[in-house]
């Protein structure tokens, strides 16, 4: 017995579900760039933000110390050797009866210099040497990574140590003298890091659709290939000026670096071991600040890849 019943059908209108704003996208937005969303990225990242202050801070000193105190770091008497904080001195006297707080202020320049100089330095050359060896390939790579081979084979510290013991290197020891040793012997890391970046670049659409167009390979080179590879250039170039302050304290240290004329934390640091059993304390204020400085830039290096390298921040 069939049924008269008949079944109705209800449709609801369009606009009044949700289904219009579900499926409906934005196209007006343009996608952000490689260098956007990792700006996005280390700004909600604590550590970049703590480490950035820290260098910043750092390099107001390293510009402007006497912002930062009025005494002069030269003026030392005998009379206040090893005397403590008390008075005009925050931080005490050191050996030579000069204040520990002003030569650790002043100091701040020259250790710092040698690291920025020393840090250009190695990009150019050795981002250069690495750029042309990975674009080019065939001989130049060859006669390049072997280059690289025989360089970085030789420690950092070990290297220069044995070249500023010439007498040529001596006879001018200085800022510049002790950035050429380290650039000399720091680049082919950069050099590898580069070459890597490049070969991966180079193959990539862009750069084919660019040489199709009429591009020498030199300005695809210049234009497209190196822009996009030069992401972890950047970090090593931010871990190495740390790695840079560090080797100039070490040779300071050992008495080849900078000369004991120039104020600079390996020098104070070298000088307290004739103090360090009794007073610790003038060591332990230029090694502090040798050490903050140091973490602030290892610190800056690790968000930066961080937020350069797309698999981390899914992560």
């Amino acid at each position: 017995m069939k049924s008269n019943r008949t079944i109705e059908h209800y449709v609801a209108p369009l606009e009044e579900t949700p289904l219009a704003e579900t499926d409906s996208a934005v196209s007006d937005d343009a996608p952000r760039s490689l260098w956007a969303d990792a700006w996005a990225s280390l700004r909600r990242n604590p550590l970049f933000l703590i480490s950035a202050v820290l260098i910043l801070l750092v390099l107001v000193v390293s510009f402007f110390p006497q912002l930062f105190t009025q005494v002069d770091p030269r003026s030392c008497e005998l009379s206040r050797s090893l005397r403590g904080p008390g008075g005009e001195s925050v931080l005490g006297y050191n050996f030579q009866g000069c204040d520990i707080y002003s030569r650790v202020i002043y100091g701040t320049q020259a250790s710092v210099s040698v690291g920025i100089f020393a840090t250009l330095g190695v990009v150019l050359f050795g981002g250069m040497m690495g750029a042309l060896a990975g674009y080019y390939g065939g001989w130049v790579d060859s006669l390049i990574a072997r280059l690289i081979d025989i360089v970085f084979a030789l420690p950092l510290v070990l290297g220069a140590l044995v070249v500023m013991q010439r007498e040529e290197f001596q006879a001018n020891r200085g800022v510049w003298t002790v950035v050429l040793v380290l650039v000399l012997f720091g680049w082919p890391q950069t050099a590898r890091i580069t070459r890597a970046a490049v070969i991966e670049a180079k193959s990539s659409d862009y750069v084919v659709a660019a040489r199709a167009l009429g591009v020498s390979r030199f300005g695809a080179l210049v234009r497209h290939v190196i822009p996009n590879a030069v992401a972890p250039v950047i970090v090593i170039a931010t871990v190495s000026l740390g790695i840079f302050i560090v080797a100039e304290a070490t040779l300071s240290y050992l008495g080849i670096g900078l000369p004991s004329s120039i104020m600079s934390w390996g020098n104070d640091i070298s000088a307290a071991q004739a103090s360090i059993r009794t007073d610790p304390q003038v060591l332990i204020y230029p090694a502090i600040a040798l050490s903050v400085t140091v973490l602030s830039f290892i610190m800056l290096g690790d968000a930066v890849r961080d937020a350069l390298d797309p698999k981390a921040r899914k992560r």
